[in-house]
């Protein structure tokens, strides 16, 4: 395989285990409010609660592997996203900040405003990830040399904004599934009736947003045209999101979670599917766009970082593994529970 066309999948890879891993702990996020009382947002808190920071270096890796491997579109990236990767940052540190400073006083005027922040910047981040698949999709004005030429607001396209709240809803049901692995007793029967909601809400944004984008975005299944074993991907996802009420009637809920995790690898092979071998899409100017070619480090460059990735991430897997094998379980509270 071209080294090129090798770094976007493994980017591909390091996207989906960064939305499968911290898109759980999201969407726990936006479900926390819905919590009855102040034990129940403890156990929706320490469901996640020894995982979340790990999760994160997904994205981090995400970022590290597309300065190192195409720099010229991270240029361009933090240069066109850069007031919402500042939004972004700042809701992922304040959901830290605010399950870390939730505990430290008994008020339940205390708790309920880090309750409504740690809900809220949970709600951000999804949005903001998904506002940014959307634009992506749809291209953003870069102009000659690679330089952007809009602003905030050509972010904020009703397209974009749609796979925004379709990201949202996603990762909602992907929290509320992991949710009903964990807990017991009557908030497990409640938090299962949440994920047929979120279900629901989900699979009617996912139709309305593919009709939309085969009208919209025609280029979008090109790819799929050229090669026709792309549409295994699409066979993946109809599977596994199928398989997810399926899973929830037999109260499966591990077989739910793999499903759910499985349809988010899926989503995001079908959207690099419809963008490769374009990283950013110029709006402006077709012969604008960053490309896996015209973005890259050298060949050099891309190997030696081949040969890193290839001994290096083994040892991420197995770390994650063991961790999640450490924290299994149902979630309990305890003397050192947030």
């Amino acid at each position: 395989m071209d080294l090129r066309a090798l770094w976007f999948v493994l980017l591909g890879i390091l996207l989906s285990g960064y939305a499968i891993l911290d898109g759980f702990d999201l969407g726990v996020g936006i479900l926390h409010l819905g919590a009855r009382d102040d034990r129940e947002r403890r156990l929706f808190m320490n469901s996640i609660g020894p995982l979340w920071d790990g999760n994160e270096v997904w994205l981090v890796t995400f970022g590290g592997a597309l300065f190192a491997a195409f720099p010229e579109a991270y240029a361009t990236a933090f240069s066109a996203f850069y007031l919402p990767f500042m939004l972004l940052l700042f809701a992922l540190i304040f959901r830290a900040v605010s399950m870390e400073f939730r505990g430290k006083r008994s008020s339940p005027l205390w708790r309920g405003a880090w309750d409504v922040s740690f809900s809220a910047a949970s709600f951000l981040a999804a949005l903001l990830f998904g506002v940014a698949v959307g634009d992506s999709m749809l291209g953003i004005p870069i102009a000659r040399g690679h330089e952007f030429a809009g602003g905030f607001l050509d972010l904020l396209r009703p397209y974009a904004l749609l796979v925004g709240a379709l990201n949202v809803s996603l990762f909602t049901l992907h929290g509320a599934i992991y949710l009903n692995l964990k807990t017991g007793g009557e908030l497990q029967r409640r938090v299962r009736r949440w994920a047929w909601h979120a279900f629901g809400i989900f699979l009617t944004l996912y139709l309305f947003t593919t009709i939309v984008t085969l009208v919209s975005l025609p280029r979008a299944i090109a790819n799929f045209q050229r090669l026709p074993w792309l549409w295994g991907a699409v066979a993946v996802n109809v599977l596994a999101l199928a398989n997810i009420p399926r899973s929830l009637f037999l109260r499966r809920p591990g077989q739910a979670f793999l499903s759910s995790a499985a349809s988010i690898a899926a989503l995001i092979a079908l959207f690099g599917a419809a963008l490769y071998p374009n990283l950013i899409v110029s709006s402006l100017n077709p012969d604008w766009s960053l490309t896996v070619v015209n973005a890259s480090s050298s060949a050099k460059t891309l190997g030696i970082m081949a040969v890193i990735a290839l001994c290096g991430m083994p040892f991420v897997l197995a770390y994650t593994a063991v961790i999640y094998w450490v924290f299994r379980g149902r979630v309990e509270l305890g003397k050192f529970s947030y």
